[in-house]
């Protein structure tokens, strides 16, 4: 099982990022996959999880309205879409899925690397 997060950067406060992360070794569709944020100097926060085959999606209250998590099954990848960015979005975002299990509120057990956002003028 192996998660690879892309698409990282800086960007400007206001401004639009699109992470991706694709799955190998299981069927991403099947499972629950989200995305986990790290600030610096801060615990974890659960921020996206979808379920593509149930079609359930979660969000943390602070990215409501502002980010959307959705799966290309085809490609095996789940996306990110962060738009009205704000300084405090900054962060270490992982992509992560709970293996066989297809709740969102299972701890997450495998794990990609992190791609580090940065809102900043």
């Amino acid at each position: 099982v192996q998660l690879q997060a892309s698409g990282g950067g800086l960007v400007q406060p206001g401004g639009s990022l699109k992470l991706s992360c694709t799955a190998s070794g299981f069927t991403l569709w099947h499972y629950a996959i989200g995305w986990v944020r790290q600030a610096p100097g801060k615990e974890r926060e659960r921020v996206a999880c979808i379920v593509s085959t149930y079609g359930n999606v979660e969000y943390a209250d602070s990215v409501k309205d502002r980010f959307t998590i959705s799966t290309d099954n085809a490609k095996n990848t789940v996306y990110l879409q962060m738009n009205n960015l704000r300084p405090e979005d900054t962060a270490v975002y992982y992509c992560a899925t709970v293996l066989y299990g297809s709740d969102c509120s299972m701890k997450y057990d495998a794990w990609g690397q992190g791609t580090l956002v940065t809102v900043s003028s």
